[in-house]
């Protein structure tokens, strides 16, 4: 191990890929929320862009080989990712600010307890189809 790195946890999640059918939409919307929520740009590249935090990172990529267009959350795969995003208050700011970058709210008549009471989270969509949960911490 190099000077200055941590030991991983066997076991962590060490990256996670998304396919995404519009690159510059993807970067409106996940650079500003992966932004507010600490990550760091990792790498570019003409089709991608990564973020890092710790040890793991993840990638947006408007692959050459992509199947279709749309992200179906519906679909089998992946249904959404869940970050933890401070204290209630900061999942009510990323909430209220999500909009101007491409972000709609979910489940807006059970919100900020669409995940049950003991709960506060911000459940977001962006254009693309993708969902994240913003998860206060208790």
């Amino acid at each position: 191990m190099g000077a200055g790195r941590r030991p991983v946890t066997v076991g962590a999640l060490h990256h996670v890929e998304l396919w995404v059918p519009d690159l510059g939409a993807a970067m409106h919307s996940w650079g500003w929320l992966l932004g507010e929520l600490s990550w760091t740009p990792f790498q570019e590249w003409p089709a991608g862009r990564s973020w890092r935090l710790g040890p793991t990172y993840l990638v947006l990529e408007e692959s050459p080989a992509l199947s279709g267009r749309r992200h179906d959350r519906l679909a089998p795969g992946l249904n959404h990712l869940a970050f933890h995003a401070g204290s209630p208050a900061a999942v009510d700011r990323l909430v209220e600010q999500a909009p101007a970058y491409g972000w709609k709210l979910l489940f807006p008549d059970r919100h900020p307890y669409a995940g049950g009471p003991d709960t506060y989270a911000g459940y977001l969509a962006d254009g693309q189809g993708y969902e994240v949960e913003l998860v206060a911490s208790s």
